[in-house]
């Protein structure tokens, strides 16, 4: 792929190693791969053994472009068993049992601890695990047999989760459904073409969705009743034809996005409470209570708003909803200022005699895990391990010295992960706006010190600096710009006010 010759491949490519990433597998992996995939993955032995679940209509839920699929879902009405006059929903979360081919310690599973996650630059992934394996051998995919770990839970009218359980089962994803497609029926009950094949092949399709739907919404609501943050922050994603970046567009968070998002939050917090209770040690993701906490109440009086002096989420979140009405311009950047404030999420050792486990403020949740993407992330993969070896009683795989350095390792690895995104982000971008040089837009001041003065413009969304006229402007000013160079090497993008 390039852009006026400049191949974003390579720089991906160049990107990933800069930050210490792997980009080959060795002859032992390669050996281990090619073992798994003469036994298809996990051998039908091994499947026929386990709980049979393959007639149920399950359903997965992802990007137009995913093929490493962790989960899919499916969900059931019943009742309330306080009170059967309410109704209530079981939902079942089956998670590919990666674990289930791949053994602790062998050479791929050595390479996944190294990695720690799938890396996604936008415009070429760097897998975790192989390919095979992560698109093909352990992903669910549509009309194929598959080991999978089930998360259960009933969700009552009020958002609460009673009968939670796991245990491992034989699965098969019926329909392979995309957020672009889903997202548009559920709000508007709008069925375009993709979605029309699916509801034709599978009629109870329909129902099963708008009930995985009602679940997601009434989990959404008891957390936000708790103080869960809702940014409601709309992501830029860059548009490719026959493998050429054409454009940069706001991607929406839609209501498929929200569904996924918060069965997923349920599923995570079920396995983090499941090992809690049973007093084994694991791994949490937690995002620490604010010690810049007062940064962000001065950014809120600023506002007007007044926040109580110790943190509180349940007030933070109103202050943020009600700044997504009333400044929507000024929003994004204020939304991203509260973020870096809060500090990034991370992992952490939950030890599992530990009374008071380590807790996610912006979830409002005591309890949190990753573990619904055994794929792509190996803190989830390790999860999956933890909670078998629970499910067998057997011993743990994992020391709490092991897990802690796998917690503090991954940190590292997602810091360097985050710098490969940001950077191949603003090159995807300057190959973007390479032909719209000499163009005009209205945009907002996101920075400005003695480095200079940076923009935002609102369509497409980019950020860049005004390189031309910048005297005299500050943060939140609205400006209109015209870019004048583009520099996808060295990551710039040029603007001169007007």
């Amino acid at each position: 792929m390039s852009g006026n010759h400049f191949d974003l491949n390579v720089a991906a490519a160049g990107e990933m190693q800069f930050q210490g990433f792997s980009l080959r597998h060795s002859a032992d992996e390669q050996a281990q791969l090619a073992t798994i995939v003469a036994n298809d993955g996990v051998p039908q032995t091994d499947l026929d053994a386990l709980l049979d679940l393959r007639n149920l209509l399950w359903s997965s839920i992802d990007n137009d472009t995913s093929r490493d699929l962790d989960q899919i879902e499916w969900a059931e009405e019943t009742v309330d068993p306080v009170d059967p006059k309410d109704a209530a929903i079981r939902v079942l979360i089956g998670v590919a049992d990666v674990s289930a081919a791949i053994a602790k310690d062998s050479p791929i599973d050595r390479f996944a601890r190294d990695q720690t996650q799938t890396v996604y630059t936008g415009v070429r992934n760097f897998p975790m695990l192989p390919n095979a394996l992560s698109t093909g051998l352990t992903s669910l995919n549509e009309n194929e047999d598959r080991a999978a770990l089930i998360i259960e839970y009933t969700v009552l009218k009020d958002g609460a989760m009673i009968h939670q359980k796991i245990y491992r089962a034989q699965v098969q994803n019926k329909a392979q459904l995309a957020y672009s497609s889903v997202g548009p029926f559920l709000s508007d009950n709008k069925i375009d073409a993709r979605l029309s094949i699916k509801l034709a092949a599978n009629p109870e399709l329909q129902q099963q969705l708008r009930l995985q739907d009602e679940a997601a919404q009434n989990l959404r609501a008891a957390r936000a009743r708790n103080g869960s943050l809702d940014f409601r922050r709309s992501e830029a994603q860059p548009i490719l034809a026959d493998g050429v970046v054409k454009s940069i567009e706001s991607i929406e968070h839609n209501r498929a996005m929200q569904l996924i998002e918060d069965l997923m939050i349920a599923s995570n917090e079920t396995v983090a409470e499941s090992l809690h209770n049973a007093k084994r040690s694991s791994l949490r993701r937690i995002v620490r209570s604010p010690e810049r906490w007062q940064r962000i109440v001065d950014l809120a009086a600023l506002k007007g708003t007044q926040l109580p002096a110790e943190p509180d989420s349940l007030a933070l979140n109103g202050f943020i909803l009600e700044q997504q009405k009333a400044d929507p311009d000024h929003y994004p950047d204020l939304a991203l200022t509260i973020i870096k404030l809060m500090g990034a999420g991370e992992y952490v050792l939950s030890r599992g005699n530990d009374p008071t486990p380590p807790a996610h403020f912006a979830l409002a949740a005591q309890d949190y895990s990753h573990s619904t993407a055994p794929n792509r992330r190996f803190p989830d993969l390790v999860t999956q391990r933890l909670v078998k070896a629970m499910l067998a009683h057997e011993p743990a795989p994992y020391g709490d010295d092991e897990l802690a350095m796998i917690a503090e390792h991954t940190n590292d690895r997602e810091r360097a992960t985050n710098k490969v995104a940001r950077s191949m982000f603003k090159r995807i971008t300057a190959v973007a706006m390479q032909n719209r040089v000499g163009e005009t837009f209205n945009g907002v001041i996101t920075g400005a010190n003695d480095k200079g003065v940076w923009v935002r413009v609102f369509t497409p969304p980019v950020e860049g600096k005004i390189v031309q006229g910048d005297k005299g402007l500050d943060v939140g000013d609205k400006v209109r710009v015209k870019l004048i160079h583009t520099d996808p090497q060295r990551a710039f993008i040029d603007f001169a006010r007007v």
